[in-house]
């Protein structure tokens, strides 16, 4: 991004964080200075707190252990990262009033995790929406073991370090170079950074979970239809049994079935011998129940195929956690592209600031949706708070 030291641009930040502290006021006063602290704190309290819930319910927990809960996981980790890594020394810019009084390399060590972390957050939801749109539309190739959740996971880490690579890699040390500005130096990186960690996976996220709904909506009416169709007909009232053109016609000399027939519901796996002993006419056909039944469907098929309840609730509550990281990231996002494309307009230090401190607090609020929205988190949360206080 640009030169701080140069014009009245106020310095350009991360591509995520702390992009504030190059505006040289920070939220400004001693007064906001405190308000800062306070709320610096309390934020980092609330992220380390709900995200370790989160991670210590779904490791001690059995049926929280699903693939869309690996993510989750995943993308908790991102959070107490930040919360252990970042936030401490955006906190501490900001109640300087934005001037950084740290060195230079761990300016730019700061805003490298900054990125990574945050486009990992990203990332793991586009991981989430490739796995359930894959879970949707291909169940029978849909590995319910978790190997290829956690390749998938593993990628979005490593692409989210090759986003941020370039800032550890010298991109930030220029010639002029003001010290007390930690923002990043090149215009260029912020545009690359800000395509490749929000404005080019969000859509592709968004148009993945419309299509995974909608094979959602298509998967469940089909097999409500289907289990419709196999419920048995049974007659309405007393009399004899109507014949089935399509079995062929039923002799009179046909005696009853034996008691054991109409009433073993397993005949078919009987030896065959039983049924040759049959006093029917070589013609004659028997009852359905004496029929063999078609081998079922391998157990293996079953499983593959199938999108337990589990899955279902737990994808009702992605668009909740996709919705409120949107609302938090995509204000921060736009101004900050906004003043990398156009650096003749004017953008409030105040509006950066702000706008800042709310897509730090979506780190905060992914805990409260699981728990609100989500009734095995919220179970799985009461029990665990239990067992520790």
């Amino acid at each position: 991004m640009g030169n701080s030291s140069a014009t009245g641009d106020g310095g350009l930040l991360a591509g995520r964080g702390p992009e504030s502290l190059g505006t040289g006021t920070g939220l400004g006063g001693a007064g906001a200075g405190a308000a800062a602290l306070v709320g610096g704190v309390l934020l980092i309290g609330m992220v380390l707190a709900g995200n370790s819930l989160v991670c210590v319910s779904v490791a001690s927990e059995r049926i929280l252990q699903t693939p869309t809960n690996y993510f989750i996981v995943s993308l908790a980790a991102a959070d107490l990262l930040l919360a252990v890594l970042v936030l401490p020394l955006f906190v501490y810019s900001e109640v300087q009033g934005g001037v950084w009084l740290l060195s230079p390399r761990l300016c730019d060590t700061l805003m490298a995790m900054d990125v990574m972390l945050c486009t990992a957050s990203i990332f793991n939801l586009c991981a989430i929406s490739v796995d359930r749109f894959v879970a949707v539309t291909v169940p029978l190739r849909y590995n319910q073991q978790g190997q290829c959740q956690l390749l998938l996971i593993a990628a979005t880490w490593l692409l989210s370090a090759a986003v941020a690579a370039p800032v550890v890699c010298g991109l930030n040390d220029v010639p002029g170079r003001d010290p007390t500005v930690c923002c990043l130096e090149d215009r260029d990186y912020v545009v690359y950074s800000s395509i490749c960690s929000f404005f080019l996976p969000c859509p592709l996220m968004l148009l993945l979970y419309w299509a995974t709904f909608r094979g959602l909506r298509r998967w469940e009416a089909a097999r409500h239809t289907k289990l419709h169709s196999r419920a048995p007909r049974r007659p309405s009232g007393p009399g004899p049994p109507v014949s089935d053109p399509t079995q062929g016609p039923l002799f009179s000399d046909c005696p009853p079935p034996s008691p054991s027939l109409r009433t073993s519901p397993t005949v078919s796996s009987r030896p065959e011998s039983d049924l040759s002993q049959s006093p029917c006419s070589p013609g004659c056909l028997l009852p359905d129940a004496a029929l063999a039944q078609p081998p079922a469907p391998s157990s293996r098929r079953k499983r593959g195929a199938k999108i337990t309840g589990r899955e279902r609730k737990a994808m009702r509550v992605l668009p909740v956690v996709v919705g409120a990281f949107l609302m938090c990231w995509t204000p921060f996002f736009v101004v900050h592209i906004t003043r990398a494309l156009c650096p003749a307009c004017f953008v409030s230090p105040r509006l950066v600031s702000a706008v800042t401190w709310l897509g730090y607090v979506n780190s905060a609020l992914n805990p409260i949706i699981y728990t609100i929205f989500n009734a095995e988190f919220r179970s799985v949360f009461r029990k665990t708070l239990r067992l520790r206080c």
